[in-house]
């Protein structure tokens, strides 16, 4: 707690510098402007809200609860060409094609999914598990991410994700195919099932759990307030989960959230996403080694206004943090559970 040691993610397998003695120093670096408490309910001028007109002149549904639509700027497209053959090893391009989409979690612009009811987050989870399922039939990689907060990307505050497909597993899917399949064959245990068994027997880095779940700041957390939520028993996909994985999972998500809030008592910004085994045609394949979990990378360090960048030494050498996880995880377990409004 008051020494710099380095912890190894076996996850990732690299390793994560901790100062904690560090987050005793002053700022005098950027102050971020905290998110506008007064965003309105609905705003014809929103491309995301119930009826309004998106930029590809398309008009929206009068929705009621989630809505999904393809992505109008997509990153990835299913008809592109192939690259031109390299003529080099040091110039090497390959093809990637998917789709795009988008998802509203509530007609609501003034909502995020810890204001919510249990009944509306689980209509969220179903339908990240449908897309998840209808998409992940002809895809090998179907991600699910969050962008919460214009500190996080964000350029439109109503509550909502995004969900890629990819032709390709991307690196990070790669990393932790490898890593998992690894300590699966090394050890006989999936590795992020062996690790939520301990983290329930330890504790000290425990958020919230209930039947299904647990939050843990991880050993290795690399971001401030970084969680990782994970399933008691072996699940592979976010579709596999039964119908009181999905209430707990919907409980679970909430509590955490209006804890994050309740940190600085601000609409706590974040980037989120689920991680499970590969689709499309490793449906047919032995994905035992994986473990279905989500990551949290919140930004803020001390309070609504000051951030955690990663620059420098994160981008030149490895990562580092000065809150330990143990502290951030007690910090985060100690607040209250009703939303600070």
């Amino acid at each position: 707690a008051e020494h710099q040691h380095a912890r190894y993610n076996p996850l990732r397998d690299d390793w994560v510098l901790v100062s904690a003695h560090r987050v005793k120093r002053p700022w005098q670096g950027q102050l971020e402007k905290p998110p506008p408490e007064d965003v309105p309910r609905w705003d014809p001028n929103n491309p995301l809200c119930p009826g309004a007109t998106r930029a590809n002149g398309e008009v929206n549904p009068q929705y009621e609860g989630t809505f999904v639509f393809p992505n109008d700027f997509p990153a990835l497209q299913p008809d592109a060409p192939e690259p031109d053959d390299s003529d080099h090893p040091l110039f090497r391009a390959a093809p990637a094609r998917g789709v795009c989409k988008v998802m509203c979690f509530h007609p609501w612009s003034d909502l995020t999914l810890p204001l919510m009811s249990l009944p509306e987050i689980r209509a969220v989870i179903d339908a990240w598990a449908e897309l998840a399922t209808e998409l992940g039939a002809s895809y090998p990689w179907v991600q699910i991410f969050e962008n919460k907060g214009a500190m996080m990307g964000c350029s439109n505050p109503h509550p909502h994700c995004q969900v890629w497909a990819s032709s390709f597993l991307p690196n990070e899917a790669c990393l932790e195919d490898r890593t998992q399949r690894q300590h699966l064959s090394q050890h006989g245990v999936p590795m992020l099932l062996e690790y939520a068994e301990q983290e329930a027997r330890r504790k000290e880095r425990l958020v919230v759990e209930n039947a299904d779940w647990l939050v843990v700041v991880p050993y290795w957390a690399t971001w401030p307030y970084q969680t990782l939520l994970l399933p008691r028993r072996h699940v592979c996909r976010l579709q596999d989960l039964s119908d009181s994985e999905r209430d707990n999972l919907a409980s679970i998500m909430q509590r955490l959230l209006i804890k994050y809030d309740n940190l600085f008592e601000v609409s706590f910004p974040y980037s989120m996403g689920w991680h499970g085994a590969p689709t499309g045609p490793y449906l047919e394949e032995d994905c035992r080694h994986w473990q279905l979990h989500a990551h949290y990378y919140p930004p803020l360090l001390r309070s609504a206004t000051v951030r955690k960048f990663m620059v420098g030494y994160e981008m030149l050498a490895q990562a580092q943090r000065d809150l330990t996880p143990e502290q951030a995880a007690e910090r985060l377990r100690s607040l209250p559970e009703v939303h600070y409004k």
